[in-house]
């Protein structure tokens, strides 16, 4: 294998696939990057066995050469060495050469490092996935739709499910929804789909964090497939596998309220600068716990209460607060989270008493809720 590469592209795949690339592996051939050169570019693999992620780098794009392939090839490089020797390359081409043994020459400039290959062959095959339903979103949406329901999941082993992201797909609409069981994230989203198939699956929190690393802020689609036990999204040049998570996910739906006692509305921003200045005594200790309680005339008075440190009060105007009086104590931290991942300017927190979940919304947004169940003080 032989060919001539534009460096910042090559830099950028590598950062790529690295995602997927694990120090810790039981299969030590899954520490290096898998190199492949055919006749229309350069692809690079990583994978973990749990993601997989493969870049593309085309011979030319926009009439601009970027590969130039000498001789087709492929071999597996030491992952940490490799993308450290080639983002401090002294030019803007390098050649990577593969000579006997697996010894692999990469060029610079002046620079020349002899690096120590693996045989291709031996590296896992990524799986292979029957493209027949495929549905479609904006890139921006979906990292949209990852960043707020990604940070609800558990991260306790215990209940393995829950460390993932349920997504639903019916009727041409997508569901996602993340639980630790003491907060919830729902975000529902129109999509487009080729076929009737409804799927009801659990992607692990850890790879959608990583394919949102990756992906653009740009409104190119991105085509999903899924299947049995993978799910494989497809952008131009860059594949992303992952596995899915096994079992049945639990039943949210009885979860969320449906009529409320209290409910108030709050400007988004002023209400998290009060909730992350009544965390700042909380936050010592396991509670991290800020009371709310309502007054008269739509105020709100938020507080926190730490015996050996101190206590601060707060009051806020809200837009309004109707139904009954309410004293209710919850996460500083789990509010913070779920206000950081709502859009808009105006909230609607609805309360069903104080020792029951309760909802956060936009006013007028329908698409997305938080949930978070409150803490008992005595």
């Amino acid at each position: 294998m032989k060919f001539v590469i534009q460096r910042d592209y090559l830099v950028q795949s590598v950062q790529d696939v690295m995602k997927a690339v694990s120090s810790r592996t039981t299969i030590p051939i899954l520490t290096g990057i898998k190199i492949t050169a055919t006749e229309q570019g350069v692809t690079l693999t990583g994978s973990d066995s749990d993601i997989s992620i493969e870049s593309f780098i085309p011979v030319e794009e926009e009439e601009k050469i970027i590969v130039e392939i000498l001789e087709r090839g492929s071999i597996v490089l030491p992952a940490r060495f490799f993308s450290e020797i080639v983002k401090k390359l002294p030019k803007e081409t390098v050649e990577i050469e593969v000579q006997n043994q697996f010894l692999t020459i990469i060029r610079s400039g002046k620079a020349e490092f002899n690096l120590n290959g693996l045989d291709a062959e031996e590296y896992p095959r990524l799986p292979q996935i029957e493209e027949e339903n495929v549905f479609k979103i904006p890139t921006d949406l979906l990292k949209t739709l990852i960043r707020q329901t990604v940070f609800a999941v558990s991260t306790s082993e215990t209940r393995p499910i829950l460390t993932g992201v349920n997504w639903k797909v019916e009727n041409n609409e997508l569901i996602c929804i993340a639980t630790d069981s003491h907060r919830l994230a729902l975000r529902k989203a129109k999509i487009e789909t080729e076929s009737e198939a409804s799927y009801n699956v659990v992607i692990p929190g850890k790879s959608l964090n990583e394919l949102s690393k990756i992906l653009d802020d740009t409104t190119e689609l991105v085509d999903i497939v899924i299947t049995e036990n993978q799910i494989l999204f497809k952008t131009k040049h860059l594949l992303f596998f992952s596995r899915l998570l096994e079992g049945n996910y639990p039943e949210t739906s009885r979860l969320i309220p449906v009529d409320s006692q209290t409910d108030v509305i709050v400007n988004a921003k002023e209400f998290f600068q009060a909730i992350d200045r009544a965390s700042l005594l909380a936050r010592e200790g396991r509670n991290n716990v800020v009371k709310l309680t309502t007054l008269q005339d739509g105020i709100i008075e938020i507080s926190s209460n730490s015996p050996e440190i101190g206590k601060v009060v707060e009051e806020i105007q809200s837009e309004s607060v109707t139904g009954e009086e309410l004293k209710i104590s919850f996460s500083a931290k789990y509010m913070m989270d779920a206000l950081k991942a709502l859009e808009g300017t105006e909230i609607k927190i609805s309360f069903t008493g104080a020792m029951r979940p309760f909802l956060i919304r936009p006013i007028n947004d329908e698409s997305m809720l938080q949930l978070i169940l409150p803490v008992r003080t005595y």
